[in-house]
């Protein structure tokens, strides 16, 4: 049985650029491969190398937070893209500063932070 039909792309600003990585973190991901966003709603965006079956996320760079422009459901294994660049994959949701905001786990070969890769704030993010 297929799930996963055609969805419209969720977009966003990012709103804040984050710095810093961790080796620490202890995040944890969502049982859901999904979650719904809404416009207006501010989330965070985390890279990370972990896959799915690590029950612990500990290797993560922080990229920054993004405010949403346009809701509809972010799913694990969307591309993600942030000012027209590739940052890589959605790998799930780590809840633990829900309900202010999902911490929305970003896979790539290696964590990188939001001043690695040159962000700025204003510059457009797209899921799906």
């Amino acid at each position: 049985m297929i799930e996963d039909g055609e969805k419209r792309t969720v977009s966003g600003t990012l709103v804040k650029v984050l710095v810093h990585r961790r080796d620490d973190r202890g995040m944890r991901l969502e049982e859901f491969a999904s979650r719904c966003v809404r416009r207006g709603e501010v989330h965070e965006l985390v890279t990370t190398d972990h896959g799915v079956a690590d029950g612990r996320i500990d290797r993560v760079g922080f990229l920054g937070f993004t405010e949403i422009d346009r809701g509809g459901v972010i799913d694990r294994g969307d591309a993600v893209h942030i000012g027209g660049t590739y940052v890589g994959t959605v790998l799930g949701f780590d809840a633990c500063h829900f309900p202010n905001h999902y911490n929305i786990l970003i896979h790539r070969a290696s964590p990188v932070t939001g001043s690695d890769i040159a962000l700025s704030p204003e510059s457009p993010v797209r899921f799906g």
